[in-house]
């Protein structure tokens, strides 16, 4: 029997196209719940998402060094003024067009962890933006150690008075009415390292926040450490507290941030002490200023080499330190309104052992005239050693002279100039090249220059040459003498000038607004390709915005001797420089 087929009935099959469209409408709206749900989602995690990384790079780039680009240091001149800088501008550095898109993310600039400390100086309500300094907690060794074992830091000067009062030694007594009744003390000329770590400590915007400073101090007494091991001992011990300092610093997070460009430390002693050129035992001091960190940082010292691009010359220490700007107000009327009977005088010795110095001649000059005054500083009971007397020949005197001494500069020119002499120098090295920070640019505007090789090959007529300037330009260059005493000098570092700079104010802003320009630099990826270290005594004579040396009148005074050679006459000169302080009992050189 064949089976009959089944028939459905047309409500049946109506009702089954409805279960049908049902499940299609279901499936359709679990697609867009599911879509919905996707797109909340991804504008959770990747929008917001991505903001939250962004910070959290951003600040764990703070919280560790970035790789920044190696930039040269620029010159003392040509740094700018942290005040002065527009930190908005140096937000986002101009950029190559290209054809991409947009892109939404942050400027790289955040990226850099010292954007928070250029940022400072936009706080107007803040007198230490753009001037905080980070000073490093250095292990006793490397400063206080060294002041309690003070008779060891010279082989033939106990140092141990000299470190007192803050660094500045013993009063003077105003027995002859020299001096000033307060302020005047028998200060080391290789004091400063002392002298300027005390100063730091009364520096108004001192800081512990390290993501804010615009410079930070190293308080190593790196004078003191070489003065104790220059003569008897092997070169492992000169170097050992440089590689330990260094080591240290290496291992602090602030270090890494800029590899330490943005750091500095102080020597009170001349560059030639910290550059030894080779590992022979008998070499000439130690390596500091050779060492691959120590030239990233930037090294005072009281003179500075003409062919390196990591040392700075600050001024030598005189007898003079203010604790208020009275203290120099005073001192600068007297020196105004002395009666000076001598055209010219001269402290110093001759040199016989150098062929090259002029000192013998100048001597002779000296004592064929009757208009000059001469103190010669040989071996013994001089009073070359008094610094009554020798502030009183400059204050009798309208010009003071300084040739060389053993090295290029010495302390001689900042006591005369605090007496208001004018000086006269023979060689640029000595002051013009020297303390480009402290002193203008415009040589002639405080003091006369005699080619040394006038004198040498016997030209010029000191007296003539000095008689001829005109008593109205001689007012003038003595009344800019006299207005430069504040910026030469180091206030007592247990006081505070109210409105005066002194030397360390100078020093100070100096290498911040160096450190300022350095950072905008790297932020807008300029690099001074052109860069050559030997001449880095014509950059410090550019005008600002200058980037570029050429031929200059004084190559011949700064021609690089031979690499066999160099080493001989730094190590010369500083050895003969430490012959001399034994024979001057540390107070004149």
């Amino acid at each position: 029997m064949r089976r009959q087929p089944v028939v459905i009935a047309p409500s049946e099959k109506m009702d089954r196209g409805a279960g049908k469209n049902q499940k299609s409408r279901l499936c359709f709206l679990a697609l867009l719940s599911a879509f919905f749900w996707i797109l909340l989602l991804y504008f959770h995690f990747v929008v917001l998402g991505g903001h939250a990384v962004d910070e959290s790079i951003k600040l764990s780039l703070q919280d560790r060094p970035v790789n920044l680009p190696v930039v040269r240091k620029f010159a003392p001149s040509r740094v700018v003024d942290a005040t002065k800088v527009d930190v908005k501008s140096t937000r986002e550095p101009t950029k190559p067009v290209d054809q991409q898109p947009k892109s939404t993310a942050k400027p790289e600039v955040q990226n850099f962890p010292f954007v928070k400390a250029l940022k400072t100086v936009e706080n107007k309500s803040d007198p230490c933006g753009g001037r905080y300094v980070f000073v490093h907690d250095l292990p006793s060794r490397f400063n206080e150690d060294m002041l309690k074992e003070c008779k060891s830091l010279s082989l033939w000067t106990n140092m141990c008075k000299f470190t007192t009062n803050a660094g500045l030694g013993p009063p003077l007594e105003n027995v002859e009415g020299v001096f000033s009744d307060t302020g005047w003390y028998a200060t080391n000329q290789f004091a400063v390292d002392v002298i300027f770590s005390n100063r730091m400590k009364q520096y108004d915007c001192l800081t512990k926040d390290s993501s804010i400073a615009s410079a930070f101090f190293v308080p190593f007494y790196a004078g003191f450490d070489i003065a104790r091991y220059l003569w008897g001992y092997n070169i492992s011990t000169r170097d050992r507290a440089s590689l330990d300092l260094v080591d240290w610093l290496e291992k602090r997070p602030e270090w890494g941030v800029m590899g330490g460009q943005d750091h500095f430390l102080v020597a009170g002693r001349i560059t030639w002490d910290f550059r030894r050129l080779s590992e022979e035992e008998t070499d000439w001091g130690n390596k500091l200023l050779f060492l691959p960190a120590a030239k990233n940082m930037s090294m005072l010292v009281v003179e500075s080499s003409p062919w390196n691009a990591n040392d700075f010359g600050i001024p030598y220490p005189t007898y003079f330190h203010p604790a208020k700007d009275d203290d120099v107000f005073i001192w600068q009327d007297r020196m105004r309104k002395l009666e000076r009977k001598w055209l010219y005088s001269f402290a110093g010795a001759p040199r016989p052992d150098n062929p090259k110095s002029i000192r013998g001649q100048i001597i002779d000059q000296c004592k064929n005239s009757k208009v000059c005054k001469l103190l010669e500083c040989d071996f013994g009971e001089s009073k070359c050693h008094s610094p009554s007397s020798i502030m009183q020949m400059f204050q009798s005197s309208l010009f003071c002279l300084q040739p060389q001494g053993d090295s290029y500069t010495r302390r001689s020119a900042f006591d005369a100039m605090l007496a208001g002499c004018i000086p006269v120098f023979f060689h640029p090295g000595s002051a013009y090249t020297q303390y480009t920070w402290h002193l203008p640019k415009n040589f002639t505007r405080y003091s006369v220059f005699i080619p040394e090789d006038d004198i040498r090959k016997r030209n010029v007529s000191i007296e003539e040459r000095l008689s001829q300037i005109s008593p109205e330009q001689l007012k003038l260059i003595q009344e800019e003498v006299i207005s430069m005493i504040p910026r030469l000098v180091y206030a007592d570092p247990r006081s505070k000038l109210e409105t005066l700079k002194d030397a360390f104010d100078v020093s100070v802003q100096a290498i911040i607004d160096k450190v300022t320009k350095l950072r905008i630099d790297i932020i807008e990826g300029h690099t001074d390709k052109n860069f050559i270290e030997e001449n880095s005594w014509k950059y410090a004579l550019l005008e600002d915005g200058q980037r570029e040396v050429g031929p200059h009148e004084w190559d011949p005074f700064f021609s690089k001797p031979k690499d066999g050679d160099s080493g001989d006459t730094s190590a010369g000169a500083a050895k003969n420089s430490w012959k001399n302080e034994q024979r001057d009992k540390s107070l004149n050189s």
